[in-house]
């Protein structure tokens, strides 16, 4: 049993592990950590590069692609550590990265999972989309963070440097118990992609446990590695999981009340897709509302307290971004966070 496992999914990013592994073995030596890089069936050249070129990596092969949450559940059933470091194909690495997350598992039984501070890897002064300085969701599911809201990001210049309590850690690069990871099921796999880390964090809150982000560990991240930003596909799974997402982990006394206001928003949503010209998009919307009515009707939600965790934003961030303009993390919490 290797102490700390670092594992990489990969699919057909062979050009990402010629980039960013080097960083990763450089700033990763230790009898207590070991990397492994699961390959989801790719068709490119992946597998004969890492044989030939890191013989000391262990290559875990899965028989197809099942995504990062079923992909992930997977390879880390055949990976026997103490704690995973869930890390992306396109996240650089920096010295000292690792050792800060290790050692917040370890000083307090009850972080269940924590994060570093994501940066960008070609904006390297300011934060990245996935998870910037710790991921937040309001009272209707939309996610943010310390360093970004929505699509601005904000330059790092410390202010939020520190050791805290987030609701979420990035998938990106997350630090987790291996027990509790198997304790809980691990990723919902029927979300093949996107929000299964958030989903994972509020079912390990629901638990008992508590996420963190220490800004000691600090990567940068590229971003879009698998499905690029603007991908009809990709908008599909993050509407149809969020909805998902709350059905399953909202207290019963609120859950419909709160997936009702936020079905309307989303329609509010669609319509600025549609007049963006941006047809793909506003399908992948629709369908993502039908697949989440079906999910409904065939699954139950999973038993919870009556009371949301105290770390959710109990007002509404699209209020604050859109119509109060307060597009800062800084701001939205000198205004109205608690």
């Amino acid at each position: 049993m290797v102490k700390t496992a670092i594992v990489i999914l990969n699919w057909n990013t062979r050009k990402h592990l010629e980039t960013f592994l080097p960083s990763l073995l450089k700033y990763s030596i230790s009898p207590e950590y070991k990397i492994f890089v699961a390959d989801n069936a790719s068709t490119d050249d992946s597998i004969p590069f890492l044989k030939n070129n890191y013989p000391e990596i262990e290559l875990i092969q899965l028989d197809k692609n099942y995504g990062f949450a079923e992909g992930y559940n997977k390879a880390l059933s055949q990976v026997n550590a103490e704690y995973y470091i869930i890390l992306n194909s396109d996240i650089e690495v920096t010295e000292n990265w690792l050792q800060p997350l290790v050692s917040l598992l370890e000083c307090d039984r009850s972080i269940a999972a924590c994060m570093p501070k994501i940066k960008s890897y070609f904006n390297r002064d300011s934060f990245e989309y996935a998870g910037a300085a710790g991921g937040y969701i309001d009272k209707y599911g939309y996610p943010f963070c310390k360093g970004r809201i929505f699509d601005t990001l904000e330059k790092d210049n410390g202010q939020y440097d520190g050791i805290f309590e987030v609701f979420w850690a990035t998938g990106a690069c997350l630090a987790v118990k291996a027990k509790v990871f198997k304790q809980l099921g691990g990723f919902d796999s029927f979300f093949f992609a996107h929000q299964e880390e958030i989903d994972l964090c509020w079912r390990m809150q629901t638990a008992g446990y508590k996420i963190y982000c220490t800004t000691n560990s600090v990567v940068y991240h590229l971003g879009g590695g698998t499905l690029p930003k603007s991908n009809p596909f990709k908008t599909y799974l993050n509407f149809r999981n969020n909805l998902i997402m709350l059905y399953k982990n909202l207290p019963a006394n609120i859950r419909f009340r709160i997936i009702f206001i936020r079905l309307l928003l989303d329609g509010i949503a669609a319509v600025k897709l549609l007049f963006g010209a941006n047809p793909a998009e506003l399908l992948s919307v629709l369908k993502a509302h039908f697949q989440f009515y079906r999910y409904v009707f065939t699954n139950k939600p999973l038993k919870s307290t009556n009371t949301l965790p105290s770390i959710i934003y109990k007002k509404s961030i699209v209020f604050q971004y859109y119509f109060r303009k307060n597009k800062l993390y800084s701001a939205i919490y000198r205004c109205t966070y608690n």
